[in-house]
């Protein structure tokens, strides 16, 4: 079982920043694959970046160069840097966590579908 909650969401001007937090209650997540989602409205659950096995990171293409995805393993958080936020970054994020039998399975961005753990969300507006 693992709990995640999301802060650091809110209201930002174009070409602004912002960092969002995931807050992740199990000491012990080496077998799930972490990172952050994005819904819009009207528009189906996106991943946006993604941690992987090797230490890596994986981006959306709409993404890249702007955020960044980071662990935190001594205080169990995960962030997410927004830099250079556009209108079209506006959605509720999610963090979540995939529970994988190999961590080596941790590679790229996953489909939303069968994602066996999800945050609440935080919203993120970004106004034009």
């Amino acid at each position: 079982q693992v709990d995640l909650m999301e802060s650091g969401g809110g209201s930002v001007q174009a070409g602004g920043s912002l960092r969002l937090s995931c807050a992740i209650s199990s000491r012990t997540y080496s077998n799930y694959c972490l990172g952050w989602f994005r819904q819009a409205p009207e528009k189906e659950r996106e991943g946006v970046a993604a941690l992987n096995s090797d230490e890596s990171t994986t981006y959306a293409d709409s993404v890249k160069g702007r955020f960044t995805v980071a662990l935190d393993n001594a205080n169990n958080m995960l962030y997410l840097q927004m830099n250079s936020l556009k209108p079209e970054d506006s959605a509720i994020y999610y963090c979540a966590a995939d529970l994988v039998k190999d961590p080596a399975q941790c590679n790229g961005l996953r489909d939303s579908f069968g994602i066996d753990y999800w945050g609440k969300g935080t919203l993120v507006t970004v106004v034009a």
